[in-house]
């Protein structure tokens, strides 16, 4: 090889490793100075107050060697925001405690950016889900089936008169709407749960505020259970039957609506701490005065 070629291609050595050490340097001043304020700041207040372009700079561009806690909420009084105050009170504490431990180091913070200092920040972060379409293709295979049905049946279609197949799939729907099916599909609650240090499992949420699963489809079952004694005592008292039998329907009847309704109200008092109500005799008072007149 030419020594031109050599020399040319050692100068080119020579440039290329200037550039690295001259990038590295300016990276490291600019990554000693962006830790540096973090450190500042840390030390006039726990948790960093970023807006945008803040965020931006100290957390999302590079470098970084350092980890960053950041809470996104919305602490002025317009936006109402009761449970970010509370949380903001505990971001608190948590950097507090971090700030006077034994091992505070520049290698973590704790932030925060309000929705009224850094509103393209939320804009950045938000959720995009994809559509479902498993909703209209259900709605869609059920109106095929339906279709399919009635054009099989085309030449019969009595069915479609039977007052009990109605009633029964009527009870069916309003069985499922008022035992929090819909909650069910909006929230996604567990099916039950699992004490981890008991292994016991509950079916029935402590609280009112939320249910399981299963506690779905037992309220299911015993307001099916009260219905069907419902329906027994109706019949039972309107037949034109045996009498001994019309007894033996009431028995039943009777028997279903009490035992039933009696474990259904024994799970709202355990969810509803404050059960029986107190009830306010002079409203109700006025209620029938108002009903009688």
């Amino acid at each position: 090889m030419p020594l031109w070629k050599l020399s040319f291609a050692f100068v080119a050595f020579v440039c290329y490793l200037a550039a690295s050490c001259e990038a590295q340097k300016t990276k490291d001043m600019l990554l000693s100075e962006k830790v540096q304020q973090l450190v500042d700041w840390t030390s006039r207040r726990s948790v960093i107050r970023l807006n945008g372009d803040k965020f931006r700079r100290y957390i999302k561009s590079p470098p970084r060697n350092y980890s960053v806690v950041v809470m996104f909420t919305a602490l002025e009084p317009q936006r109402q925001c009761v449970v970010c105050r509370h949380a903001s009170e505990e971001m608190q504490i948590l950097a507090n405690s971090w700030r006077y431990s034994g091992s505070f180091s520049s290698r973590l913070f704790f932030a925060m950016v309000d929705f009224d200092e850094g509103p393209d920040v939320f804009q950045q972060l938000r959720v995009f889900r994809p559509p479902n379409y498993s909703g209209a293709v259900a709605l869609m295979l059920l109106m095929t089936l339906v279709g399919g049905l009635l054009f099989l049946r085309r030449n019969n279609l009595d069915f479609l008169y039977n007052k009990t197949g109605w009633g029964i799939a009527l009870l069916c729907i309003v069985f499922a709407m008022t035992s929090g099916q819909m909650w069910n599909h909006i929230r996604g609650p567990p099916y039950a749960h699992k004490n981890p240090q008991t292994g016991q499992v509950a079916y029935i949420h402590g609280s009112s505020q939320a249910q399981f699963v299963a506690e779905t489809h037992i309220v299911i079952l015993l307001n099916a259970a009260i219905t069907l004694g419902m329906i027994l005592l109706h019949d039972a008292a309107s037949g034109m039957g045996d009498a001994s039998k019309r007894k033996i329907l009431c028995l039943v009847g009777l028997g279903l609506v009490v035992f039933f309704f009696s474990f259904l109200l024994s799970i709202f008092r355990s969810k509803y701490s404050g059960y029986p109500y107190r009830p306010d005799l002079w409203s109700a008072w006025n209620i029938i005065v108002t009903f009688t007149q």
